[in-house]
């Protein structure tokens, strides 16, 4: 799209400063005519020349070097825009640093698609939502934000593009009287004009991030601050605007100008502020420059899309819901010990895997990043053995219902071999209204997890215990051997519940089909009736041991009939035992 409209705005220079040329030749022409001269005989074709389409007139070298320099000044202006202008809050000091050292137009075209490209959540398709998100929101600042100067150059305009809009905002466009927070040193004060933006949660900033902005020009330009003291306009007014102390007499005013980075005073609140300096500057710091990343090598794979095989590794996203907003996705990464590198450490065999992970919206935004280590410990002697084992990592993170792109790299530490997943997840709408269900869990564990732990720790979800077993990437069912035993765990949501008993009425049908026959060789029936005291929601759990089985593959099927709404679920899962 750039590398179009760069084409279409040279053809249109090209033209004008020609045409110009042609209407200047043909101006001399007439003149000259006008005043009594007489045209010096020509040819056909130079009359044609003189008289013809101005685009097809002869140019001087002289001239051709001048259009030529004219052009490049153009050019210059528009990339310097593009990079001072339009990406200037998200390119990073690298891409910046590489796009003033190429040498021509054709790079540096070259370098802005793939710089969009780089940043694509969905780059089989032709749209580029990151690209089109990104212009929106500067064409949104320059609506809203500008005050003498263009709305993406203000604090605000910055904040909106790198990080979008905030999930709240209070806003006192008139400032005015003003109850100060017990932590700014209570009182009442008269204010300038301010907001306060506040983020649930920034990639590399952190959790509950409240941005403050004043605007003590009162002129609209509002001005970024870690002084919650800046939107006092009685600040420096003797005998005004006094917080609670200075009222009680027990602390005067002057010593709010202590040098200290805010001058709110000191309050029944206000005794953690100076310990608290510190992390306010960090997170300054932070809003005005990229996130850190503790795996930066990994990071850059999903940044920029890189893909490779040498690692390989199993994923499984899961959805339970928690709210009627929010799902929980818990992903299951599964490694093979034989994938491994292993190190040979005072007897014991250690393996090292770094995993990072990040889900962006359909158009770039983050919605949560993760990163740990995977360590692996097993005795020299028992390593041959535990070749055919795995290594399971899980991570649960809340999401709201929509499309995500999900990236998670993992790195083998000892092998300095990586391997890349990518994939688009659609976390489901449990509805309200109809009959719905969590992913149904084929497990290799399932527990019930102590009181104290209920909702917390790997692979917990409320108060059980589940680790999923992953399916290969190649299709092929996940494997049981017969020694373990099979888990399968579901909740079921928006059961009907009877008027009269207040009580779900449902029954549940567990059927283990051969796959090769398609024949059930296990099947069960129970009710809610005999579940106890359940609702409208209710977790299934069921366990069954793999040596009742033959060697195959199979498929579990849990049919799910409401007698009361009259609606029916019937997910299933296939698995094989060997």
């Amino acid at each position: 799209m750039f590398q179009v409209g760069i084409r279409r705005y040279l053809l249109s220079l090209v033209l004008l400063f020609l045409f110009g040329l042609g209407l200047s030749a043909v101006a001399q022409q007439d003149s000259k005519k006008g005043s009594g001269d007489q045209a010096a005989p020509s040819s056909s074709s130079g009359q044609a020349g003189q008289t013809g389409d101005p685009l097809k007139r002869p140019i001087s070298d002289k001239q051709k070097k001048e259009n030529a320099k004219a052009l490049k000044q153009e050019l210059s202006k528009t990339y310097k825009k593009w990079l001072d202008e339009d990406v200037v809050y998200i390119i990073s000091d690298e891409e910046r640093k590489a796009f003033k050292q190429l040498s021509n137009d054709e790079e540096r075209d070259q370098f802005i698609e793939a710089f969009w490209q780089r940043r694509d959540p969905t780059p089989d398709t032709e749209e580029n939502e990151f690209k089109e998100e990104h212009y929106r929101r500067i064409e949104y600042a320059n609506e809203h934000f500008a005050a003498g100067i263009p709305g993406w150059k203000s604090d605000r305009g910055q904040m909106y593009i790198k990080f979008g809009p905030a999930d709240e905002i209070e806003s006192h466009p008139s400032g005015g009287t003003y109850e100060r927070p017990m932590d700014e040193g209570g009182g009442e004060t008269s204010t300038f004009p301010f907001e306060q933006w506040r983020y649930r949660y920034l990639e590399g900033v952190g959790q509950e991030i409240i941005i403050e902005f004043v605007d003590t020009c009162m002129c609209g330009e509002y001005r970024m601050t870690i002084d919650r003291s800046e939107k006092d306009a009685l600040l420096e007014t003797p005998n005004a605007g006094a917080t609670l102390y200075e009222q009680m007499g027990l602390t005067n005013k002057s010593s709010r100008f202590n040098n200290g980075l805010e001058r709110l005073g000191s309050g029944p609140g206000t005794a953690m502020n100076a310990s608290i300096e510190f992390d306010r500057l960090q997170q300054f710091s932070k809003l005005s420059a990229p996130p850190p990343v503790k795996f930066k090598d990994l990071e850059e794979v999903v940044r920029h899309k890189i893909s490779y095989n040498l690692m390989p590794f199993d994923v499984r996203a899961d959805f339970v819901k928690v709210t009627g907003e929010t799902v929980l996705v818990p992903f299951t990464v599964q490694l093979k010990n034989r994938d491994i590198t292993f190190v040979n450490k005072d007897g014991v065999q250690r393996g090292v895997v770094n995993i990072f992970g990040r889900v962006t919206t359909l158009t770039g935004h983050i919605a949560q990043t993760f990163e740990d280590t995977v360590q692996a410990d097993i005795p020299a002697e028992l390593l041959a053995k535990a070749a055919e084992g795995s290594q399971v990592y899980w991570k649960a993170i809340p999401l709201r219902t929509g499309r995500y792109r999900v990236d998670i790299v993992v790195k083998d530490v000892n092998g300095d071999r990586v391997g890349t997943w990518s994939k688009g997840i659609q976390v489901p709408d449990f509805a309200d209204d109809r009959l719905e269900a969590s992913s149904l869990i084929v497990a290799d564990l399932m527990e019930p997890v102590a009181a104290k732990n209920v909702g917390t720790g790997s692979f917990v979800i409320g108060a059980t215990k589940v680790r999923p077993r992953v399916p290969p990437a190649d299709g092929k069912p996940m494997k049981f051997k017969r020694d373990q035993k099979l888990n399968f765990w579901m909740q079921v949501y928006n059961l009907g519940v009877d008027d009269k008993t207040h009580k779900p009425s449902a029954t549940v049908e567990y059927n283990v089909v051969d796959a090769a026959t398609n024949k059930a060789v296990i099947h069960t029936v129970e009710s809610t009736d005999t579940m106890g005291n359940v609702g409208d929601q209710v977790t299934l759990q069921k366990t069954l041991s793999a040596a009742n089985l033959v060697p195959g593959v199979y498929r579990i099927q849990i049919k799910v009939n409401d007698n009361i709404s009259k609606q029916t679920l019937d997910p299933s899962v296939t698995f094989a035992v060997e």
